[in-house]
């Protein structure tokens, strides 16, 4: 019943107290409908809404009243950032701060598996459910995300560059926007200074002129090249800071003990990684097998840090991880999928340490295939911590004061019982793509020092086929228990690359002819007959683009790279949140003890959790990629006029793009810069053909080229081009077919396109100009 006074309005409290269990904006009639008030008395009522709000009870705006800052229960907001827990925060889209102030913060709840279409990040403009928060510190609201919208167009990141009259320009980090700066007015800075990372909102734009921008938020400064990678963490919302939550549960994890395990200290295990490698989650070791069944076979053990024991599911650990979905690898640091007090002490497999792992044994026959598996919980001694270098210069005859005492007991039993597997791997035939990584060293103040292209040794190759091993095994063991898991899966190409592919074969000479079903050994004769030319490299890098993209699937459907029927990935819980639900699946599949996979985790909701740790990994790829291209652009750019040598690594509508053979860095010739004719795009042959002259500029092209730009925060070159190993030819010899090119066979070893003469200087050119610069991870490939 409503409580009125004797002639039948209600009180005052009564209509505050209907407001404020109404959360949202209430009309007057609302109020008018929930009291039964007549006509008569909406005077009275407007009289009473006005002086609640003029004495701040309530606030009243036009037709509508509300709690003061109060929120509706569903509204559109932008996500600003994130708070000191790293939780991110919201402000409301819509929101007059001439009027009400400084709008009010939510802090976004994210469940531990988003429904697909709800995981937001900075800068995403959401659709809220909005409630009152109860706590005391902290933003008033709590919100829920019902629907992610796509990234408004109209608001920019990128750095700011102050102007000595006041206000300043805004560079974007975007390689497409690269060129468009935006104008910010003195009033619009937000207090932001010369080198600041900041996100901007486009308030005006021009036919003539700058567009201009006021700045949203601040997010840190980029003036030292040692933050370069800020700009990638940022523009690609990569969670930095680690909770508060997290990390105390990380700092109160107590080591592992041989509660529940298995005594394995006596085995000496070792750890073979690069040599600046912050965490050791790995381990390995081989003896021959003693069985007289399995004459000339091995034992091989892999031992993999326990991550499960110590992150357990729902947690404040276990939501950072989820969120992360791997660490982040920039040449300048490391974000990592869980905090350092797990990382690079409880769970790093550092020499002579007692560590929790779980562990897999394998029975390899003389053939190299694996006879049987088996896995268990155990705690380790690590024998020795070894580079991969290190343990390869040993087997090579130059054992150093560590590698000299474990040679005969540790490292040939090791390379021999790799080379017995390496037999089965021949057999299986995968895809051999061994595309050489480059590297880049970095200074002590942060820039580059130069690229390298770490050689590939055994060693590696060793490592990357034991953990192949161990994630079949994996793979095998939890199908067999009949277990829910996420699976490392990779499709074939489709019929639209592979016609692709065979097409611009041809126009290399190149058989390609697909006759049964497809598989790895196609790919692997067009390598095999080119190994050793110069066109090797572009030819395994069409390979490698035709091929489809790994990722992880609650579905199985093999993984065509590897040739394999069923794979996982186990063996990096400490950077993937793929092999830590593996663990914890394992763990529960063989009751092996504490941190099981809940009973809840069914294959739909591992179908999300695969979903979303697919795209971190591809937004990690992206940010590492483009830190690279940030790092280069400006080590390169006080050499503007410098000539380069390199290949066409890509052709397309707007002009060719060039990868240095010195640094590996890509950068566009535009093609309003070929020359004076028009140039048609023939996607077939991924060239650009001249209309009138036929010339030709094809992808795999040696070119020789001038830098005239760079733009280090978007990561851009811009070139011009000088010569090429393949141009200026007459129309009809430059058709696909035997005519066009001499056969790869006929001529072994010789590039194919020396017979071409180079092009003519273009009209206003002195010269040519000429240098051929002869400058020059994680483990395993991305699968």
């Amino acid at each position: 019943m409503k409580r009125k006074k004797d002639h039948g309005f209600p009180e005052r409290s009564a209509i505050v107290a209907f407001i404020k269990a109404h959360p949202g904006k209430v009309g007057t009639g609302d109020i008018a409908r929930e009291f039964g008030l007549k006509n008569a008395d909406r005077i009275a009522l407007k009289r009473l809404l006005r002086e609640l709000a003029d004495d701040g009870t309530i606030k009243k705006k036009r037709h509508t009243v509300s709690e003061p800052d109060s929120l509706p229960t569903t509204l559109v907001a932008d996500i600003t950032g994130r708070d000191a827990d790293g939780e991110l925060i919201a402000s409301p889209s819509e929101w007059d701060e001439v009027e009400s102030g400084e709008p009010p913060k939510i802090l976004i709840t994210m469940p531990r598996r988003p429904k697909p279409g709800t995981a937001a990040g900075v800068g995403d403009r959401v659709l809220l459910r909005v409630e009152p928060s109860n706590e005391s510190e902290g933003p008033a609201y709590r919100g829920h995300v019902i629907k992610v919208f796509d990234k408004t167009k109209s608001r920019i990141l990128g750095v700011f560059r102050a102007l000595p009259e006041g206000g300043g320009r805004l560079v974007p980090v975007d390689k497409k926007s690269a060129d468009r700066e935006l104008n910010i007015a003195a009033a619009d800075t937000r207090g932001a200074e010369d080198g600041d990372l900041v996100s901007v909102d486009i308030v005006r734009t021009r036919s003539f002129g700058l567009a201009s921008g006021r700045v949203k938020e601040k997010l840190g400064s980029v003036k030292s090249e040692k933050a370069i990678s800020l700009i990638a963490i940022y523009a690609h919302d990569i969670p930095l800071q680690f909770s508060s939550a997290a990390e105390r549960e990380a700092e109160a994890a107590e080591p592992a003990n041989l509660k529940g395990r298995e005594d394995w200290r006596d085995v000496p295990l070792v750890t073979i990684d690069p040599p600046d490698a912050k965490d050791h989650d790995d381990a390995v070791h081989a003896q021959p097998d003693s069985d007289p069944n399995n004459k000339g076979g091995f034992i091989v053990d892999v031992a993999i840090a326990d991550v499960s024991f110590y992150v357990r599911p729902g947690t404040a650990l276990d939501r950072a991880a989820l969120d992360r979905g791997n660490s982040v690898y920039f040449p300048d640091r490391v974000v990592p999928m869980l905090p350092e007090r797990i990382s690079n002490n409880l769970c790093s497999l550092v020499p002579g340490e007692p560590r929790g792992a779980l562990a897999v044994r394998m029975i390899i026959a003389p053939d190299g295939r694996k006879r049987s598996h088996s896995f268990h919980r155990i705690l380790m001694r690590s024998a020795a911590k070894l580079s991969y270098a290190q343990a390869q210069a040993a087997i090579d005859g130059r054992p150093d004061d560590t590698t000299g005492p474990l040679l005969d007991p540790i490292l040939k039993p090791l390379y021999a019982a790799y080379a017995c597997v390496k037999r089965a791997r021949d057999e299986r035939d995968p895809l051999n793509l061994d595309l050489p990584e480059r590297k880049i060293l970095l200074k002590s103040d942060g820039t580059v020092d130069r690229v390298v292209v770490p050689e590939r040794l055994d060693a590696h190759r060793l490592i990357e086929e034991f953990m192949i091993l161990a994630n079949v095994a994996a793979a095998e063991m939890l199908e067999k228990k009949s277990l829910a898991l996420i699976y490392r899966v990779h499709d074939e190409p489709t019929l639209e690359k592979v016609h692709a592919l065979s097409e611009f074969l041809q126009t290399l000479d190149v058989p390609f002819a697909k006759s049964g079903a497809l598989r790895p050994a196609l790919f692997n004769r067009v390598l095999a007959q080119l190994e050793g030319h110069d066109h090797f490299p572009l030819v395994s890098e069409v390979v490698l683009r035709a091929q489809a993209q790994a990722e992880y699937s609650s579905e199985n459907y093999g993984h065509f790279g590897l040739n394999l029927r069923r794979y996982a990935h186990f063996t990096s819980p400490i950077r993937r949140y793929a092999d830590l639900v593996v663990h914890r699946a394992l763990v529960r599949a063989l009751d092996l003890g504490e941190g099981a996979l809940p009973d809840s985790e069914t294959a739909e909701t591992l179908g999300e959790v695969a979903a979303h740790i697919s795209l971190t990994e591809r937004r990690a790829m992206k940010a590492e990629r483009e830190t690279v291209d940030r790092l280069i652009a400006h080590h390169l750019a006080d050499r503007i006029g410098s000539t380069f040598q390199g290949r066409v690594s890509g052709v397309t509508r707007a002009g060719l793009f060039v990868k240095l053979s010195e640094t590996g860095a890509d950068g566009l010739i535009p093609i309003r810069s070929l020359g004076t004719e028009y140039f048609n795009y023939d996607e077939g042959r991924h060239a650009l053909v001249g209309t009138r002259s036929g010339t030709m500029y094809q992808l795999g092209d040696v070119v020789d080229v001038r830098l005239i730009e760079a733009a280090p925060i978007a990561g851009a070159l811009r070139f011009e081009l000088l010569s090429s190993d393949s141009a200026t030819a007459p129309r009809d010899r430059r058709r696909p077919g035997p005519q066009r090119r001499p056969s790869f066979k006929a001529h072994p070893g010789r590039s194919p396109d020396k017979k071409h003469k180079p092009p003519k200087p273009k009209p206003g050119k002195k010269g040519k100009g000429k240098n051929k610069g002869k400058g020059k991870g994680n483990k395993g490939k991305a699968w």
